[in-house]
């Protein structure tokens, strides 16, 4: 049996069959927490070390990169029965719905930073991070990800049932179903 069926069988029944029923978007936001994580650390990496003056460069850079990581675990994982294209235009679609990605994920923290005017000196150091982590790593995230998950649907990866998916292992209606039969003495 499958891990993700392993787990969703934990779960009770109607939390389970709900997330069954929308599993693509469910290994969709697995496969997000993930890269968050990566750009979250590759953001900070390149802002305490090499762009420490350039925080839009450093969120798009960690971006890029994150993209990089989405977009395998994305189609061998979250999206691994839909296609429909070749792979180097599956490839650059990706790469293009990304690129508009990274745009508006990084697009609140520029006006943020640049229209709002929210960064050293004119406010604190404290509220310039928190600042950047608001706008860059929450909203600019959450605006890119409802974009990203409706853009891979439709033009990445716009038909289902490409590619046959894995057999899936359901749990037993009832445990105690297997039950010895009953034998005549």
């Amino acid at each position: 049996m499958r891990l993700t069926d392993r787990t969703l069988n934990r779960l009770p029944k109607p939390v389970a069959e709900m997330l069954r029923k929308n599993r693509e978007t469910v290994k969709f936001i697995i496969v997000g927490g993930l890269c968050y994580v990566v750009a979250l650390v590759f953001n900070y990496a390149l802002r305490l070390s090499v762009l420490g003056t350039k925080p839009v460069i450093a969120l798009t850079v960690a971006n890029i990169i994150a993209t990089v990581v989405s977009y395998f675990l994305n189609r061998e994982w979250s999206f691994r029965t839909r296609g429909g294209r070749r792979r180097h235009h599956e490839m650059l679609l990706y790469s293009v719905v990304n690129g508009v990605g990274v745009a508006l994920n990084s697009a609140p923290l520029w006006v943020a930073r640049y229209v709002f005017g929210i960064h050293y000196p004119n406010v604190s150091r404290l509220v310039e991070e928190i600042s950047d982590f608001t706008f860059g790593m929450v909203i600019g995230v959450a605006i890119a990800m409802v974009f990203r998950l409706w853009a891979y649907r439709v033009w990445v990866f716009p038909h289902d049932d490409v590619r046959p998916a894995p057999k899936r292992h359901e749990v037993p209606a009832q445990s105690a179903a297997v039950a010895t039969p009953a034998t005549d003495s």
